[in-house]
């Protein structure tokens, strides 16, 4: 299946139109045939496989282990798992991204439940569910407990709707359970203690994550279970975890390669916080940890505790610092002893001398993202020009970067697109809304078109600050590869959008935000929507009857109308012609019945 939401159907549609004949297969061939396909792995391989004809179709649908649908709107699971029957992993995104930044109703819907009661039944021996952006229920997770024998890995990103009591469940009944992954994931303390509720025997667990969760937790419990459990490797703790129960956990595991070490800064029963015999425990403790290659966590951290990591920096393929505010000075100390890292997470609280300084040391990084600690538009951000000219210089590789600032010039954008040809992913999020390059005034546009031009695999493009429909020209002209692309607070009119979706077609999301857009750019995408995951446009000029004409002319692209009343803060309900989000999705079904009524379905 490719990595398109909704792929697979677009193939049974397409497969019952292929020039395959009405004879019946030859079961020699089609036996040889998906033993080969056995051996096909990528989803996107996979799609273009199943478009041969009518056996391969139905080959492909056989030999598939691995479900992915991108929206759980796109298809009903009878219709899912009518065709592939042989699923044992399956992966079901739901609220679209800006659900994140409260754009969308907090009801706005994406639940399991559906899904969870036909996989009950079509897929006894499922053994692994991952769920971004989906609500699912205690109950919801008792099902899914309750109904697979087999099963052994539940990842959860971005959900919401369930407590300790679910959690309770999974760990009680799956006896197999081999990972259970918590991350950005909200769950209610419903008072149950779900850590004691693992088996009391030894535990196929690798993986343990619930650093997002905001609750206490049984750490006699946890250590119990960590000792029982010979084959952790990643275990990622909350903030309630103290420094102490951090040193207890490690002399217990010593295997880990993957670490979250929670606060990094909460402590027990310490009399002399100058005391150099603590630091030099927690040092022992990390330096027994061989195997140790990604550190994350760090929340409210202490500076004093940092040099304990030093013992493991030089084998750190991936350092997380997101949540550790920590100055240029401190972060130094720990970087120049990363020279193995391919993924650093930080807080621009590094500065651009922080940047500097992993540029120097860091020359093998291939992912970089830089995330603000104060987000007002009115502050001088510590993150420049500087710093993005001198990782683009220092670190030839990289491949992918979030980075967010406050001021920026064309020349250092310029720069990084020649000196890191290889960027899959390019991210520049000026906080100051339409601002210009900070040195000549002018707008960004050379820059994003150095970026199109230069880095010829990029798939990922998200642009801002001041940008006329010139950069979206050299987007439509040299951005073949772009799959997805995120606009805010840019643009001059329709021309702009209109470059892009005329001259990218392999666009499958598009984010726009706060731009000039109005219909017109809204039907000059009109072919390109099916082929689309999704288009997503808020606080544009698009109109309610230019809405209306696209949903007439496209029976199976769905068209949510949101209203939000963003000085308020609130989804508004009732019947009203006025909305500020538009949400548009191909679907094979008709539209939900489970929208709230903030949200209009034309």
């Amino acid at each position: 299946m490719s990595e398109e939401d909704g792929d697979h159907h677009s193939s049974e549609a397409t497969s019952t139109n292929s020039l395959s004949g009405s004879h019946p297969p030859d079961q020699v061939l089609e036996t040889v045939l998906e033993s080969v396909l056995q051996f096909l792995t990528c989803r996107r391989d996979r799609n273009a496989a199943s478009l041969v004809c009518r056996s391969w179709h139905r080959a492909e649908a056989f030999t598939r282990s691995e479900l992915f649908i991108g929206n759980c709107y796109s298809v009903s699971p009878a219709r899912a798992f009518a065709r592939f029957s042989k699923v044992r992993s399956i992966y079901i995104k739901g609220r679209p991204r800006f659900a994140d930044f409260n754009l969308m109703p907090h009801n706005w819907g994406a639940h399991f439940r559906p899904w969870v009661s036909a996989m009950a039944r079509a897929y006894p021996w499922l053994e692994k569910v991952y769920l971004k952006r989906i609500s699912l229920t205690n109950d919801d997770l008792a099902l899914l407990a309750d109904s697979f024998h087999q099963f052994k890995e539940l990842e959860l990103v971005f959900c919401e709707g369930f407590g300790t009591r679910g959690l309770s469940k999974v760990a009680y009944n799956c006896r197999q359970l081999r990972v259970l992954d918590l991350s950005d994931t909200e769950v209610t303390d419903d008072n149950v203690d779900w850590i004691s509720c693992f088996p009391e025997d030894e535990t196929c667990l690798e993986s343990l994550v619930f650093d997002c969760m905001e609750n206490d937790i049984n750490f006699d419990a946890l250590e119990r279970l960590v000792a029982r459990s010979p084959l952790l490797k990643k275990l990622r703790l909350n903030r309630y975890a103290s420094m102490r129960q951090l040193y207890q956990l490690l002399l217990r595991a010593p295997q880990l390669t993957h670490l979250g070490t929670g606060s990094f800064g909460l402590i027990e029963n310490i009399q002399n916080l100058d005391d150099n015999q603590e630091c030099n425990y927690y040092y022992s403790a990390f330096a027994a940890c061989t195997s140790l290659v990604c550190l994350s966590g760090f929340k409210d951290v202490m500076p004093v505790y940092l040099p304990s990591i030093h013992p493991v920096c030089a084998n750190l393929t991936s350092l997380n610092f997101s949540y550790t505010n920590i100055n240029p000075q401190q972060f130094r100390s720990v970087i120049v002893h990363c020279h193995k890292l391919q993924t650093l997470w930080i807080l621009d609280s590094v500065c651009d001398e922080g940047l500097q300084a992993a540029s120097e040391t860091c020359k093998d990084l291939r992912e970089l993202r830089v995330f603000p600690v104060d987000a007002d538009e009115d502050i001088e951000g510590p993150v420049s020009e500087v710093g993005l000219q001198a990782i683009s210089e220092g670190c030839r590789k990289l491949q992918s970067i979030l980075y967010f600032c406050q001021r920026m010039t064309n020349e250092a954008v310029i720069a990084m697109s020649r000196n890191c040809p290889d960027l899959l992913v390019f991210r520049l999020c000026i906080m100051g809304r339409r601002q210009p390059d900070s040195v000549t005034g002018k707008p960004m546009d050379e820059g994003f078109g150095a970026i199109v031009k230069n880095c010829q695999k990029l798939t990922r493009l998200a642009v801002s600050g001041l940008l006329t429909d010139k950069a979206f020209w050299y987007i439509g002209q040299y951005g073949k590869l772009v799959r997805t692309l995120s606009v805010a607070f840019a643009g001059d009119s329709d021309m702009g959008l209109r470059y892009v979706l005329e001259g990218c077609p392999r666009l499958q999301k598009l984010e726009i935000r706060d731009s000039p857009f109005g219909d017109a750019a809204l039907h000059a995408g009109a072919h390109r929507y099916y082929n689309m995951r999704f288009l997503w446009m808020s606080s544009c000029r698009v109109s309610r009857q230019g809405c209306e004409e696209i949903a007439r002319s496209m029976p199976r692209l769905v068209v949510e109308l949101v209203r939000y009343d963003g000085e308020e803060g609130s989804f508004m309900e009732g019947d009203s012609n006025s909305f500020t989000v538009l949400y548009a999705y191909r679907s094979l079904e008709p539209p939900r019945n489970d929208a709230p009524e903030s949200v209009t379905i034309l």
